[in-house]
């Protein structure tokens, strides 16, 4: 069958116009189906890894955007000393923008000591002396610094805070890579506010043997009758509450990928189907010459797969390059969705390519196996 090849790709190369087109269409249509997929995929990692399930998030309670909450620092003395706690950092967050936003840039004031120990994170420039030294300094996710063009050095200031970058790290956490950190007290301090003593939240990692659900409980009773009362959650349930509107809507969304999978089979075999009504006589030509209409049919199916598979790999390259070069994610009330390309989403890409392609095949190819060969010759 692959002696055939050379002749299908000259049929295809026969009409450049018409074949350029629908490969380009197919093209975008993978690269939103990919698009699409990234965003499920980094909305599941963040709410569902290991860690979201192992670690709680203090909160105050009924309040939503970070610039709302406000906990006393020192209710962190009391959750270390709480039942199935192992450790407490209290957290201070800042983002320009509370609302869902594609380039939200989010604060993250923490102690530099518990930075260290509690966030996997490579800096990939800049050093950790340099970062502990300076009370402005901030470290930068290479997401945020690829999208804003930020190198150890810089001076970067949004939404009133300014921050001097003194290292660009990587996470293996996909979201974090979208953050900025700095010292805690500064970021108390920062946009003219004397915040000192007050956190937006508080993260608390648990004993291997602590039931989060009832460490949670034991913690909001405690803070029940306090200066603050508070709601304690899962990490992954946090944010999962956090970004349930956005959910919601990637949910949907999800549905516009099954649409870009129907408009590259409606496209393929409409493309098919033209290009099987063009030759007509040339597949009865083909067999007189003694092609069975089983191998004229492999023909058809073969070329729409030619069409589907080429776009399919032209709009996966692209999305892959384009996600893992533009770190993009979107953000809501100071939680970030990382759109993370992997190579599974990728094959699946190129599978639904290949699938697509072979479908969008048989029913004009059915067409050119059973065309009559006296009336096909005869056709003008």
């Amino acid at each position: 069958m692959t002696k055939f090849i050379p002749y299908v790709l000259k049929s295809l190369w026969r009409h450049r116009a018409r074949t350029v087109l629908t490969v380009s269409g197919t093209a975008v249509a993978l690269l939103v189906f990919c698009f699409i997929g990234s965003v499920q995929r980094g909305l599941s990692r963040l709410t569902s890894s290991e860690d979201a399930g192992r670690t709680l998030i203090v909160f105050q309670e009924s309040r939503f955007c970070p610039q709302s909450s406000k906990l006393p620092q020192d209710y962190a003395r009391t959750i270390a000393k709480t039942p199935g706690v192992r450790d407490v950092i209290p957290v201070m967050v800042f983002t320009n923008n509370c609302r869902a936003s594609l380039d939200a840039i989010v604060f993250q004031g923490m102690p530099a000591d518990k930075l260290k120990s509690w966030r996997d994170l490579t800096l990939t420039s800049g050093g950790w002396p340099e970062y502990e030294g300076q009370d402005d300094a901030a470290l930068v996710g290479e997401a945020v610094a690829n999208r804003r063009g930020l190198s150890v050095g810089d001076k970067f200031t949004i939404g009133g805070v300014s921050v001097v970058i003194r290292g660009v790290f990587r996470s293996t956490v996909a979201a974090d890579n979208n953050l900025i950190y700095t010292h805690l007290e500064f970021l108390q301090r920062a946009r003219g506010a004397n915040g000192v003593g007050t956190v937006t939240m508080h993260e608390v990692q648990l004993e291997d043997s602590a039931e989060p659900d009832a460490v949670a409980k034991t913690l909001d009773q405690e803070f029940k009758s306090g200066p603050v009362a508070t709601t304690t959650r899962t990490k992954g349930m946090f944010q999962a509450d956090t970004l349930a509107d956005l959910a919601e809507l990637i949910g949907f969304v999800h549905w516009l990928g099954y649409a870009c999978v129907g408009l590259v089979l409606s496209l393929v075999a409409t493309t098919t189907v033209m290009s099987v009504q063009d030759r007509i006589k040339e597949h009865a030509v083909l067999q007189t010459l003694g092609l069975r209409p089983e191998r004229v049919f492999t023909l058809v199916v073969l070329e729409s797969l030619l069409l589907s598979s080429l776009g399919g790999l032209l709009g996966v390259g692209a999305s892959a390059a384009l996600l893992s070069w533009s770190g993009m994610s979107v953000a809501a009330e100071g939680v970030t969705i990382a759109f993370e390309p992997s190579a599974m989403l990728a094959l699946q890409g190129v599978l639904v390519a290949v699938v697509v392609g072979v479908i969008a095949g048989l029913a004009p190819g059915w067409q050119a196996a059973r065309t009559e060969i006296v009336s096909a010759l005869r056709h003008a």
